[in-house]
């Protein structure tokens, strides 16, 4: 059995002047939704081995905040494929991890988690949580998959269940939809 959780990460600021997307930053809200999220993660005692992320600095910030707030830090594996990748790109970073990690984090960016997470999941109408997912995959939402696998190499389409998925404005909902 394998466990992946996927981090999308937090709001990033449209208003900052960079000149690549690939250094956009996190805004106040953010910040304050990455923060809840590692308490969140830190109060239902969630455990990674191994955490792979896009090198873009709103996912490094995202990390770094979270980690904050889950209380420890874990070393990333900065891997660039992750950075705008698609489903299918996701799909070669997972089958990639190593088979010594038993639950692996992996932060980054929609459409791709969010693609990811409907290509491993079935869609069978048994998981209303897929369904949510289908809706929406908004920023710093957490979804923990478990793979009924013995090696990451084995992770496929319809492999996967979808056994939490918790978005920030559920712990808060002043992190919700239309709120600045």
């Amino acid at each position: 059995m394998k466990r992946l959780t996927l981090l999308r990460h937090a709001k990033s600021d449209w208003d900052d002047p960079v000149a690549r997307d690939f250094d956009r930053p996190l805004n106040r809200r953010g910040e304050k939704a990455a923060m809840l999220m590692g308490q969140f993660a830190a109060q239902r005692k969630m455990q990674f081995d191994l955490l792979v992320a896009s090198p873009a600095v709103r996912v490094m910030q995202t990390l770094e905040t979270f980690f904050a707030g889950y209380g420890q830090t874990l070393d990333a594996r900065w891997d660039r494929r992750i950075y705008l990748a698609s489903a299918p790109t996701l799909f070669d970073v997972v089958r990639d991890l190593p088979d010594s990690a038993d639950s692996a984090l992996l932060a980054g960016h929609n459409p791709g988690l969010e693609e990811l997470i409907l290509d491993l999941v079935p869609d069978d109408g048994v998981n209303p949580l897929r369904e949510d997912v289908e809706v929406k995959f908004p920023t710093a939402s957490i979804a923990v998959l478990d793979l009924a696998i013995d090696r990451w190499g084995q992770a496929g389409e319809n492999s996967a269940t979808l056994s939490s998925f918790t978005r920030p404005r559920d712990l808060d909902p002043a992190l919700g939809p239309g709120t600045r």
